[in-house]
């Protein structure tokens, strides 16, 4: 019978050949924390490629943060402590899990629905986490962090004054980047005010729980 993925087994086959002793010496030193600077970058790549809308760069940027993945695994399994399929089965498990009005005999029928399940689960697998906040890597761009973190405060009655904004992303986008030439002529760092707003943010938050 057939694999019913030959090039995905292809793929993984190989990158075992390449870590495997006689393989490549580059790829045997790899560690999960060596990687971290790629899986960034190669997922910086993938979102560009989809906002240039190119099937020809996204096939690629897809491919190279699917090896990430395939590496980081293969590293867990030389070590004895997990394997690509602990990964998939976790994964398929977590899927189905979470969406019982698919797999099972609960109803969610709006997009809004779904998402009000998905975190009423979520609670419940994650029984640990005590703040909305938990599970937010800090690390995110300052941008993407604060719409996050905007969501989150939504939740429990946190909310930020809006101001009047552009109609198309387009010009909010000019708009975003005249602030920071702005704050640039000044001397300020709008990465670093936007991220001191935020922890002022998460300290309401917090407040508010």
């Amino acid at each position: 019978m057939t694999a019913p993925n030959p090039r995905l087994d292809e793929l993984v086959a190989t990158l075992e050949r390449l870590r495997a002793p006689g393989g490549c010496a580059w790829d045997r030193e790899q560690t999960h924390a060596s990687l971290v600077q790629y899986l960034v970058e190669e997922t910086y790549e993938l979102v560009e490629a989809i906002e240039a809308a190119d099937d020809a760069e996204l096939i690629e940027e897809l491919g190279d943060v699917l090896y990430q993945v395939l590496f980081h695994a293969d590293i867990a399994a030389e070590e004895g402590r997990f394997t690509l399929e602990d990964v998939a089965a976790h994964m398929t498990a977590k899927m189905v899990g979470r969406h019982p009005h698919v797999f099972g005999d609960a109803v969610a029928d709006t997009a809004d629905a779904v998402m009000a399940s998905w975190d009423r689960l979520k609670a419940v697998e994650k029984p640990g986490r005590t703040s909305v906040l938990d599970g937010i890597p800090s690390a995110m761009p300052a941008l993407a962090l604060a719409d996050k973190l905007l969501g989150r405060a939504a939740k429990v009655g946190v909310h930020r004054d809006a101001v009047a904004i552009a109609a198309t992303e387009e010009q909010l986008g000019a708009d975003l980047l005249a602030i920071v030439a702005a704050a640039r002529e000044r001397g300020l760092d709008a990465e670093r005010a936007l991220r001191g707003a935020l922890r002022g943010l998460q300290e309401d938050i917090r407040g508010a729980e």
